[in-house]
């Protein structure tokens, strides 16, 4: 059955295991209580009994037969009462499993009288002692018996104890929780790119143990990506210089065939090394300080650029209010998206607009050729370019979308990429009001 198999999420197993030992050891506690209050009431029970039987019958033993009747009214209690009569005709008791009263009542009256035990049938079942007094008279003890009684307030207490369980559960599976919810959140949001946010190393030695690692994690995390974006900027600026004096070498040639393939050649590997350097730079993009920037105007002289140079770029839309964010970061990534697009469609048009959480949407369009489906997320990889052939001016270098990608993780937001109905691409960054 589906509803017994054990619970996947640690917190419903830490409350399944809490609740059932906590319930288990408070009806032990409460059984073995009830059990000797049990034990307790009885014995009380059937001494009063004892001592209340063998006082009333030796007062009817001694009063006279005329006066008896009388006194049954005092003497009769609520679950035995006197007759002066045989009783009713009943079945005779088995005498090798008596109630434990019955055989309170032989104890105490069999060494005086004479007693027959009668089982009587009916709605609620009862039995009769029978026996004979001094003058010959006959007596019958009809002896009614109930249970322990149990406290009114009994119910309400352990409801009570079950509602103080419950509550003790819930606390002690979210103290055990918070710690690694925390922790879990705090390793999905880990981004090597961004800021790091240091996990609160506060609580039990256990969880702050934890903190103090995963700070330490982050932080090793940082040094060897800060470390390796290094070399590559320092390579690709290094390689900038000898290029250099390989072109300028170059150019006092000869002209001639060859001379021109070595200077398309040098000229690829200038622009690789500048886009290399670039792509270093990206990564360390949350290093620039945040201030308001009008978002519409800004887009708007990005726009205005393009066009006084000629380009076919169009804006449409707007936010109306001022945005914190890194104004430089920004424009590399709008200037990335906007080249990209120009590249491949000769036309872009900038979309900028309000979504319903308050964030900015900014779409660029375009009419080219797209992205197939497969390789929408690969082409935010470094140096993965969609066309196979080595042409850096229809295939580029692979490194423009990736920088746009890792400025925009830098701004606190993303980039996706879909293929618009009609044929086209857009690629549309989400950004906060806000940039932390």
């Amino acid at each position: 059955m589906k509803w017994l198999r054990w619970p996947k999420t640690l917190a419903s197993q830490l409350s399944l295991i809490f609740l059932v030992s906590l319930l288990l050891a408070n009806g032990l506690s409460f059984s073995v209580q009830f059990y000797e209050r049990y034990l307790s009431a009885r014995s009380t029970m059937l001494n009063n009994m004892e001592n209340d039987i063998s006082t009333s019958v030796a007062i009817l033993d001694r009063l006279p037969a005329e006066e008896r009747q009388a006194w049954l009214s005092r003497l009769n209690r609520e679950h035995y009462q006197y007759l002066l009569t045989k009783g009713d005709s009943g079945v005779p008791m088995d005498t090798a499993d008596p109630p434990m009263s019955a055989s309170s009542i032989k104890d105490t009256l069999g060494q005086h009288y004479a007693l027959t035990f009668a089982d009587i049938p009916g709605v609620r079942p009862h039995y009769q002692v029978f026996l004979q007094l001094a003058d010959g008279n006959p007596v019958t003890i009809d002896v009614r018996p109930a249970d322990i009684p149990v406290a009114l307030w009994l119910p309400v207490v352990l409801v009570l104890q079950l509602a103080l369980l419950l509550g003790c559960t819930w606390m002690a599976v979210r103290l055990a929780i918070r710690p690694l919810s925390r922790l879990s959140r705090a390793v999905e949001s880990l981004d090597p790119n961004a800021r790091i946010q240091h996990l609160d190393e506060s609580g039990p030695t256990e969880v702050a143990h934890a903190a103090v690692a995963f700070n330490a994690m982050q932080q090793r995390i940082a040094d060897y990506l800060k470390e390796r974006m290094q070399i590559l900027a320092a390579i690709s600026h290094d390689l900038q210089t000898p290029i250099t004096r390989m072109k300028l070498r170059a150019e006092f040639m000869d002209d001639s065939i060859e001379r021109d393939k070595l200077l398309s050649d040098l000229g690829e590997m200038e622009h690789l090394v500048r886009e290399g350097v670039a792509y270093a730079r990206s990564v360390h993009g949350s290093t620039e300080a945040n201030c308001k920037l009008d978002l519409d105007a800004f887009v708007d002289s990005i726009v205005f650029d393009y066009q006084d140079v000629g380009k076919a770029v169009n804006s449409s839309g707007s936010y109306g209010s001022p945005i914190e964010t890194r104004p430089h970061a920004l424009r590399r990534v709008l200037i990335n998206l906007l080249d990209n697009a120009l590249k491949f469609s000769g036309a872009a048009e900038l979309v900028v607009s309000a979504e319903a959480n308050g964030n900015v949407s900014i779409k660029v369009l375009d009419r080219g050729p797209g992205i197939s489906a497969d390789e929408l997320r690969e082409v935010l990889k470094p140096f993965y370019r969609v066309e196979s052939s080595r042409n850096r001016d229809t295939g580029g270098t692979g490194l423009g979308l990736a920088i746009a990608q890792q400025l925009a993780i830098a701004l606190g937001g993303s980039l996706g990429l879909s293929n618009r109905e009609g044929g086209g691409l857009c690629a549309e960054l989400l950004l906060p009001k806000s940039s932390y």
